[in-house]
């Protein structure tokens, strides 16, 4: 008689395969994959509207697509008052990650498509998402320095736009290629902590913004997203290049991190 085989302990589900995905994986090889495009090629020469209709659709827009998707986008980053006003009311101390988890929950309540978990919903839930995010964060980061927002320019692309909205005046080429690089760059990374935890939440049906704000707490934690603003701290501790050695022999004869 068989004997059933117990299953193995894995911390962490180190080694555990815990799902699979053809949207972006790290190739061991060829580096980081969107939908089958080298990232290098997709940071140097795309915007930031091509990547998400990339990893959004499976495939790149073609001219009149990228015009649509990029109207549709700029057309949706106005936020609905009372969300500007719980802005308002957070403590100007408020973390902006935690503005940003508070704020993606509360734009639920606001979304005519919150109960339709059809695939069509959830793509146009996306778009809203990724227009109305980057809404969140300039003008949390205004109201939380005594400034007011500003109106959304939908004359201009995303990275346009968020540049405005963040310093009041219209961003060079170079600075929107600069931002258009980045928001590439972040887009997306394969399977890591907050992708898992948005996973894990979506796969209740607990809908599309269930699982970015999950996502989004994740994404705040110092061994994940958070090591960014850990790693300017850093810097800004050390101050001047010549004061790197002592700054590392004193954390590492303190064991600190």
């Amino acid at each position: 008689m068989a004997t059933e085989a117990k299953p193995e302990y894995s911390p962490g589900l180190a080694g555990v395969i815990a799902g699979e995905t053809a949207i972006c994986w790290v190739d061991p090889n060829a580096g980081l994959m969107y939908r089958g495009y080298d990232i290098h090629e997709m940071a140097e020469k795309a915007s930031f509207e091509e990547v998400a209709y990339l990893l959004l659709n499976g495939e790149l827009p073609n001219g009149k697509q990228l015009v649509e998707f990029t109207q549709q986008i700029a057309a949706q980053r106005a936020l609905p008052g009372p969300v500007t006003e719980m802005l308002r009311l957070l403590p100007s101390e408020t973390h902006p990650m935690d503005m940003l988890r508070t704020g993606v929950s509360m734009l639920s309540a606001f979304d005519k498509d919150l109960s339709d978990n059809s695939h069509n919903a959830n793509i146009r839930k996306s778009i809203r998402l990724i227009a109305s995010v980057s809404t969140l964060i300039t003008d949390g980061w205004r109201i939380s320095h005594g400034e007011q927002p500003l109106p959304e320019r939908p004359d201009l692309t995303q990275a346009g736009n968020f540049f405005y909205k963040l310093h009041g005046n219209v961003p060079q080429d170079w600075q929107i290629r600069m931002l258009d690089t980045i928001f590439n760059l972040y887009a997306d990374h394969e399977f890591n902590a907050s992708t898992f935890a948005a996973r894990v939440t979506a796969s209740t049906l607990a809908g599309i913004y269930a699982a970015v704000t999950s996502a989004v707490a994740t994404l705040k934690g110092p061994l994940h997203g958070g090591a960014n603003e850990e790693s300017m701290k850093m810097l800004e501790e050390i101050g001047t290049p010549d004061r790197a050695e002592a700054w590392l022999m004193k954390r590492l004869a303190t064991k600190e991190k």
